[in-house]
């Protein structure tokens, strides 16, 4: 069964900083691997980032940032009330900005961006396929298998 959390954040630059800390301590409560979690923290800032900058939108409107994580992918996805749909660009190697979206395209398993189905806006959205973590392997073993830790505890 899916598991989801959902926040909303004042359009304000600090909001950005406050969406990854959200996200890391989620990522860590759903045992996400590191790899999962880091890339998509990443991720959400640049789509945090862009709500941000480019939704030009009246005071007190929100963005929304949601996680779901089933058996196998995690999905965010963040709201603006911008009806405008993000289309990645080439920036020169000049430009100070323009690359987020080519990096969510890099990174992520999937992504996209549509409108909201309820009231006005859009949402754009990122996907990691994920394994849940594994019981922890013994690193070190012997010529049989047995576990070094195991094979020293027992002769003392």
């Amino acid at each position: 069964m899916p598991q989801d959390i959902e926040w909303r954040f004042p359009r304000h630059a600090r909001s950005v900083g406050r969406a990854r800390t959200l996200l890391r301590e989620q990522a860590s409560s759903w045992k996400l691997p590191d790899e999962v979690t880091e890339t998509a923290v990443l991720l959400l800032s640049e789509l945090m980032t862009n709500a941000y900058r480019h939704a030009k939108v009246s005071p007190g409107r929100e963005i929304w940032a949601r996680c779901v994580l089933d058996a196998d992918r995690l999905r965010v996805s963040v709201a603006d009330a911008n009806d405008t749909l993000p289309t990645p660009r080439d920036a020169s190697l000049n430009d100070e900005s323009g690359r987020g979206l080519a990096l969510v395209a890099s990174l992520a398993d999937e992504w996209g961006a549509e409108p909201r189905t309820v009231g006005f806006g859009k949402t754009v959205w990122f996907e990691l396929v994920h394994r849940q973590p594994c019981e922890p392997r013994p690193r070190l073993t012997g010529s049989d298998g047995e576990s070094m830790r195991q094979r020293f505890s027992d002769q003392s």
